[in-house]
């Protein structure tokens, strides 16, 4: 989808790549803030806009700077109505509240987002699902690609080793919420932590070990072991950008794209 009036990086030249036009929200957060600066060295993507929460400091301020690459021309603005537009790509982490009510917008104009916000209710959830209807939203807890390859190899290595391996998770940031190529809800089969003695491990239970440790952006490691050997997958996130980089590669991917719900498996064909 080529940004508004069809307009072509300035830069490009013989070979110009259509510019996507892209409103990043949460512009003064972490995310926002990477997401911006990673947009700098993206020319086929166009910052175009930049949102914050009405009354927030960083209103008026260049989205550039207050990202540290240097001025971008594009103020933080508070007025989600005036910047969102149909030829445009919503790119959003904040909080469910917010996520949502710009999703309306964007349902309404039949435009088109990236989410990476956390924490959606059932009922928040259901909602993005019917206003997906009526546009394409991008809509993942985790946008780092290498991350999204991993749950597709740890679906494949679950199955085909089944209950005989036991699965041990040590994780610094994100939680696994589901186990869901086992069959099995970790509310059911979790053990978080282990003291004292806790006698006999159960055959379907899932270890997690949560560790909060100085700056880690995020760790994983998942362990499939039985008697004999051990299998395990690691990732390691070295910083933001590895989920800036992932969001903007749904960006492209989503610009083009009919009204539904996708995810990050959309973006690497494996869904």
């Amino acid at each position: 989808m080529s940004g508004a009036g069809g307009e072509t990086s300035p830069n490009a030249g013989a070979a110009a790549l259509p510019t996507t036009d892209v409103v990043v929200a949460g512009a003064a957060g972490r995310m926002g803030n990477r997401i911006i600066a990673c947009l700098a060295d993206t020319p086929d993507l166009r910052l175009v806009a930049a949102l914050e929460a009405p009354g927030h400091a960083s209103l008026g301020r260049d989205a550039g700077e207050l990202a540290g690459v240097g001025k971008a021309g594009v103020a933080v603005d508070g007025d989600a109505a005036a910047v969102i537009t149909r030829d445009r790509v919503l790119i959003e982490f904040s909080v469910p509240e917010a996520s949502l009510e710009h999703l309306r917008l964007v349902a309404r104009l039949g435009a088109r987002a990236v989410i990476g916000t956390t924490g959606f209710t059932a009922a928040q959830r259901a909602e993005v699902t019917e206003l997906a209807s009526r546009a394409a939203i991008l809509l993942s807890p985790n946008m780092s690609v290498a991350t999204n390859v991993a749950f597709k190899l740890l679906a494949t290595m679950a199955k085909a080793l089944g209950d005989e391996y036991d699965i041990e998770i040590t994780e610094t940031h994100h939680r696994f919420k589901k186990a869901a190529a086992l069959g099995r809800e970790l509310d059911q089969v979790a053990v978080y932590g282990r003291q004292g003695l806790p006698g006999e491990r159960a055959k379907r239970e899932i270890g997690i070990l949560s560790l909060r440790s100085g700056d880690v952006v995020g760790e994983h490691t998942v362990s499939f072991g039985t008697l004999g050997e051990r299998l395990e997958l690691v990732h390691k996130a070295h910083n933001r950008d590895t989920y800036a980089r992932g969001a903007l590669r749904a960006a492209r991917f989503v610009a083009g794209r009919p009204p539904g719900l996708y995810s990050m498996a959309d973006v690497l064909g494996l869904a």
